[in-house]
């Protein structure tokens, strides 16, 4: 079932009932509320990050940039993103997610304004695109969103949701990637930019949906502080396994959204089929998401993750094998559009598995700090490796190697709750 139509049919379903008390639709109807908001919010934020990469030649070309400064550009979003996520994650648990997901989707419009319009690079691209939007996308992502759906969701129907959440997650990505490469030819690239802070400017809106700090929220409150719930993770084996293992995920995938369009055209192609690649990343994603939040309900979530990883590792070996094309290239991002996305079901329903609900923001940020940190070591490094080379060659070579030291890490994963969770007989 695509991932609309399971949002869809699950509003279907909670329309109130003959006889049926207000208390009781509310409780049914809320959890499809939040699913459906969290699914347009991850859209919309995760659509925009996507499509930064299509604007690196264009600002090359215009105002004497090179690729190294927009790959710094792009490190340092990756970095704050994951730097603030425990932050905005923490606020979140304790505070609820409207308020953190209205005012981080401001501040992502206000960067990509700076991005646009500032003439000093570094304003427009060190504060705009890289500070304040990797901000905006820390509150208006998974780190938030994750939270406020697997609480609100009965835990057997938790990993379905995350999935269909994160499925939705790329969608943004199939109108706003080819939306954004189609105003950058037909209005120029500080035009389009307008046009994505407008983008940004709905996520506002749809945050006054989500709700405040919900009743699951408190009935999760176990008395454990975040202190406590830090140092229990950090000393926890198959968490520290696993927050490697994601690191290397970050990297691969913030060269590939970050380079992957500027590699292309080096490689002889047209700048659309790099917006082309990056909408069937996002298009197939959706299917890749889905799955992997179904089948985290029925089978061992650390092997379908060590199998995320190590399919991913082959398919960049077999891009590189044969010559590039447009065909190879569409080929290669809808194979990588299946994995793209499809971790973050699997991470999420491990977190909660190991260390329950109470904390889940917060935990998930802590472990997207390490993705995040990968995130900024691969977009600054594939534009160092071009500028220094003229070539990428060397940053898909390191895509391979970390790629499988993410596949041996996450196979080495322990996934026995916290001694804690044991004792009480919880699972979520």
């Amino acid at each position: 079932m695509l991932p609309v139509a399971s949002i869809v049919l699950g509003v279907g379903n909670v329309a109130k009932q003959p006889g049926e008390t207000m208390s009781n639709y509310e409780a049914r109807r809320t959890p499809y509320t939040i699913l459906i908001v969290a699914s347009l919010v991850l859209t919309l934020s995760m659509g925009l990050r996507n499509s930064f990469g299509l604007f690196l030649n264009p600002m090359v070309a215009d105002i004497g940039i090179t690729s190294g400064v927009f790959g710094l550009s792009m490190a340092v979003q990756n970095l704050v993103w994951g730097i603030t996520q425990p932050v905005l994650g923490a606020i979140a648990d304790r505070i609820g997610t409207r308020p953190v997901l209205a005012a981080s989707a401001l501040l992502f419009a206000l960067g990509i304004l700076l991005m646009g319009w500032s003439t000093d690079p570094r304003v427009g691209l060190g504060l705009g695109g890289g500070f304040l939007v990797g901000v905006g996308i820390a509150g208006t992502g998974f780190g938030t969103l994750m939270g406020a759906v697997a609480r609100a969701t009965p835990p057997k129907d938790r990993s379905w949701a995350i999935g269909v959440v994160s499925a939705a997650g790329s969608l943004g990505t199939i109108a706003i990637a080819p939306g954004a490469q189609y105003s950058i030819q037909a209005f120029g690239w500080r035009d389009a930019l307008l046009v994505l802070v407008l983008v940004a400017g709905v996520m506002a809106i749809l945050a006054m949906f989500i709700g405040g700090r919900s009743s699951t929220q408190a009935s999760n409150d176990t008395g454990q502080t975040l202190k406590q719930a830090l140092a229990e993770a950090c000393t926890h084996p198959g968490f520290l396994l696993m927050g490697a293992a994601f690191f290397a995920c970050g990297f691969q995938l913030a060269f590939i959204a970050t380079h992957l369009p500027g590699y292309l055209v080096i490689c002889g192609l047209s700048p659309s089929t790099g917006a082309n690649a990056l909408a069937l990343i996002g298009l197939f994603n959706a299917a890749g998401s889905y799955a992997a939040g179904w089948l985290g309900g029925r089978y061992n979530k650390s092997f379908l993750l060590a199998s995320v990883y190590l399919l991913r590792t082959i398919a960049v070996a077999v891009f590189l094998m044969y010559p590039v094309s447009t065909e190879s290239a569409l080929t290669f991002a809808a194979f990588m559009g299946l994995l793209w996305l499809s971790v973050a079901p699997l991470v999420s329903g491990l977190i909660g598995q190991l260390f329950g609900l109470q904390h889940f923001n917060a935990l998930f940020g802590l472990l997207f700090l390490s993705h995040q940190v990968g995130s900024f070591a691969g977009a600054w490094m594939g534009g160092i490796v071009r500028d220094a080379t003229g070539s990428y060659m060397i940053g898909w070579v390191l895509l391979l190697v970390v790629g499988s030291a993410a596949f041996a890490m996450q196979c080495g994963m322990t996934t026995r709750p916290v001694a804690r969770m044991r004792e009480a007989g919880q699972t979520v």
